[in-house]
Parts: C-alpha cells; structure tokens; sequence
C-alpha cells in the first residue's frame, strides 16, 4: 500500500509513505506514482490516541506508545 499524505506532524508537509509486502516501510518526499485511488483519510494525532476517519473503513481509535502530535490528510494507494 502507498500513503499519501498532507499535514503537519510528518518529516515533510507532503510525502509518500510505501508499505512493502515483507513488512518494511519507505519514506519518500513528494508524491510518488503509480497511484491506484482505495481511500482518503483524515488522522489525527494527539499525545498516544490516533483518531482516524477513513473513507472505507469508517471511524477508529488507537493508542501508540510513542507521543506525538500529527494532523494528516492523506490518499491510500495500491
């Protein structure tokens, strides 16, 4: 899957995150073709709780044990 998201919270205000089939993630700036449209999203960040409404698969909440704050829009991708 290819994420690509807007926001502040990122290393870039625009970028291209690819999950590989092997578990591995890569970063990119910018916007990186092939895009295949499946959703958008909007994620919210605060401290450990992500919320996140996605086109497709509605509303969801999730606790990380990282801390962070993030506010993306973003396109999944195949």
């Amino acid at each position: 899957m290819k994420y690509i998201e807007f926001g502040i919270g990122n290393r870039w205000m625009l970028r291209t995150e690819t999950e590989w089939s092997d578990g591995t993630e890569t970063e990119e700036k910018g916007i990186v073709p092939p895009l295949k449209f499946h959703s958008l999203y909007i994620r919210v960040w605060i401290r450990q709780t992500v919320w996140i409404m996605d086109s497709r698969e509605g509303f969801k909440r999730s606790r990380k044990t990282r801390t962070a704050f993030k506010i993306i829009i973003g396109i999944s991708s195949y």
